[in-house]
């Protein structure tokens, strides 16, 4: 799509008949691009749609201008029997509403501290192209709570067969969850439980080590998930995949990682639960009004994000979350954490790397190494030797190689050298010594002994 342009305020002012409105003034820029209009004339969004038409857009973005609404957006519905009849017959752009706050974001994003606010606001700041996801099989957002903690749905962020494919990595490579040990799993954010009784009941659990090494599914996944929330594929972990059986459930919990700070979570269903078998997602105490929990019924491909931390990036209490009770068959999760920091080269290379002649499964040497270290020196230097001991297995194993190759050409040509030298000699004591250029041949001497008179 081409680039966005701002419809001018003389164009957003309400005339007697909004279905009569002439084309914008500024058509000429629009043409073949989106327009961004607000509501703040009181338009229907059919005669919003009618003016970006007409004037040549190729979509429609309309700003919410509510200050108090939040990322509050509405259904752009026909307002009387005509605007539904024109719209059937002749809108035929997409049009999509965003909040406030999300049009601030895209009308100022090439804007700089020297730019003049009248050049802003005309929109020149807006970026040359915007990526718009349509409904379909396409990506598209619904809130799930408004206030706090920050929950939002993204239905189709995997393909059916995506789903089906990140189910037959994790086959053959589960653990069964025990968080009654006391022990963390720092590297693959598997804490345990703070009063020691279980929370994760009958879950089987592996994280799939791909990082900057990963093929074209994980690249494709991660690049759509950075695409649709905002988030750096650099602060993303690896899959983690969740197997609940008849019986799993998962009580109250937070996802939290002191040695590596979570910003949010992104959990994705990898399959269909029946309505009346089990296993929805719970956020049991959200700040949103009236209390009640929020309940998410587990669909194929729909992920939930939810930020673990307020805007000030301080722990958010009210992201507990549970999982209900599975009742029946097989449920499947797939976990990305966004980490608040970008991941570095051992998280993201050697450790994958290492782990790939294991189907992307780490060997739990690792993850105990790191907890050695965060028990002796703590969490900061526990990361800085941790990362200095991952970074140095490369380099020893190259050295191991260019050891074994060495050792076995010096090996090689030593064998050579010998069977060389054994042939010859061999030969010489086949022939013996030449005289006067005749090769004179040895014979046996007879074995007489001498004996005395």
């Amino acid at each position: 799509m081409g680039a966005a342009r701002k419809g001018t305020k003389e164009d957003e002012q309400e005339p007697p008949n909004d279905m009569e409105l002439p084309k914008l003034k500024n058509a000429d820029q629009v043409e073949g691009n989106m327009v961004i209009m607000t509501d703040a004339a009181g338009l229907s969004g059919v005669a919003m749609a009618r003016l970006a038409k007409i004037s040549g857009a190729a979509a429609l973005m309309v700003v919410n201008t509510d200050q108090d609404a939040g990322d509050y957006i509405y259904s752009l519905e026909p307002e009387n029997d005509e605007e539904r009849e024109y719209a059937e017959e002749h809108i035929d752009i997409p049009i999509i509403m965003v909040s406030l706050q999300a049009g601030n974001v895209i009308t100022t994003a090439l804007a700089t501290d020297e730019m003049d606010p009248k050049i802003v606001n005309a929109g020149g700041a807006l970026p040359d192209r915007i990526r718009l996801y349509a409904g379909g099989d396409r990506p598209f957002f619904e809130d799930a709570v408004s206030k706090t903690p920050v929950v939002y749905l993204i239905h189709n962020m995997l393909t059916n067969e995506e789903c089906d494919e990140l189910v037959t990595l994790a086959d053959r490579k589960y653990d069964r969850v025990d968080d009654t040990t006391g022990v963390n799993n720092y590297l693959e954010n598997i804490m345990s439980s703070e009063d020691g009784k279980p929370t994760a009941k009958n879950i089987e659990r592996v994280t799939l080590w791909k990082g900057g090494i990963a093929g074209k599914l994980f690249k494709d996944i991660d690049e759509r998930i950075s695409q649709v929330t905002g988030f750096p594929p650099e602060h993303f972990s690896d899959f983690q995949v969740n197997k609940y059986e008849e019986g799993s459930a998962y009580d109250e919990h937070f996802d939290i990682n002191p040695a590596n700070g979570i910003m949010a979570s992104i959990t994705i269903f990898l399959n269909d639960v029946p309505q009346d078998d089990g296993g929805e997602f719970i956020f049991t105490k959200p700040e949103d009004g009236n209390g009640e929990p929020v309940i998410i019924s587990p669909t194929k491909g729909l992920a939930i994000v939810h930020h673990n931390t307020d805007e000030k990036y301080n722990f958010d209490r009210a992201t507990v979350h549970s999982e209900a009770e599975l009742l029946s068959g097989y449920k499947y999760v797939a976990k990305k954490y966004v980490y608040l920091n970008p991941q570095e080269k051992h998280m993201r290379i050697v450790l994958p790397l290492i782990a790939m002649p294991f189907g992307g499964k780490l060997p739990r040497v690792f993850i105990t190494l790191q907890n050695l270290l965060i028990d002796n020196f703590g969490f900061e230097s526990a990361e800085t030797y941790f990362r200095k001991i991952i970074t140095m297995i490369p380099v020893l194993l190259l050295i191991a190689i260019a050891s074994a190759v060495s050792n076995f050409v010096t090996n090689k040509l030593k064998s050579n050298d010998d069977s060389s030298s054994s042939g010859s000699t061999k030969k010489k004591t086949k022939e013996g010594p030449k005289k006067d250029g005749k090769v004179v041949k040895k014979t046996k001497k007879s074995g007489s002994k001498s004996k005395k008179a």
